[in-house]
């Protein structure tokens, strides 16, 4: 019996056009495919949060990233990252000297994904990632906060940042602004754009509110004691 040659073989399947049924077929294993990586990766943690307050992942670039750190870039203190996904900007802002660099992200997988960066990278025992909601944490001694969230929750966030940020902490939002405060630096174009915010005013908990400025002015900001 002869045997197939495989060069022929991948030469037949390249040449051949499937089917209706077997197109369906294709489709359907993607749509399962894609719905088991949300299932795993994506959905655990969000279940206990109500469906306004939830926000899909998605990984900051590069060039977000580095957008972030230039915001931040001459600052000191304690950095979070709310909503830190796979934790490189917890990560990237550690080897920068903003420390200590923690993340706060609710999905288990996430957070086991960036502790494992960590680990590979050297700092396993110097930044710290909690499976946390980001709306049950304290503010209060963070002077640098990092955000990428879904512009739905944005108008909430505000409230929380004015409520409990120290005075002269700094907000840096990624993709989308924050929308009533007026930023004091933005950086980058379209969807890498960073925007940055100072916070003044009474401290926590205080009737504070964002110093007004204009946008577009790099500068680096006064050290804050973490």
């Amino acid at each position: 019996m002869e045997q197939d040659d495989p060069a022929e073989a991948l030469t037949e399947l390249r040449e051949r056009r499937l089917s209706p049924f077997e197109l369906l077929q294709v489709a359907a294993g993607s749509g399962l495919a894609a719905y088991a990586v949300w299932a795993l990766l994506l959905q655990p943690g969000f279940r206990r949060v109500p469906l306004r307050l939830q926000v899909p992942y998605v990984g900051a670039s590069v060039r977000q990233v580095e957008h972030v750190l230039s915001l931040l870039r001459g600052r000191s203190g304690k950095l979070v990252d709310l909503g830190s996904g796979d934790g490189r900007i917890v990560l990237a802002a550690h080897r920068c000297g903003l420390r200590p660099a923690v993340g706060y992200e609710l999905n288990p997988w996430l957070v086991g994904l960036a502790r494992l960066y960590a680990w590979r990278a050297g700092c396993a025992g110097s930044v710290c990632y909690h499976r946390e909601d980001l709306w049950k944490v304290s503010l209060r001694d963070c002077y640098n906060v990092s955000v990428f969230l879904a512009p739905s929750v944005l108008p909430l966030l505000e409230g929380k940042l004015q409520a409990e940020l120290p005075e002269g902490a700094r907000v840096v939002s990624g993709r989308y602004p924050l929308p009533t405060w007026q930023p004091v630096a933005v950086v980058g174009e379209g969807l890498d754009r960073v925007w940055a915010y100072d916070f003044h005013g009474g401290g926590p908990g205080g009737q504070a509110a964002p110093a007004p400025s204009s946008a577009l002015v790099l500068g680096a900001p006064d050290a804050q004691a973490g």
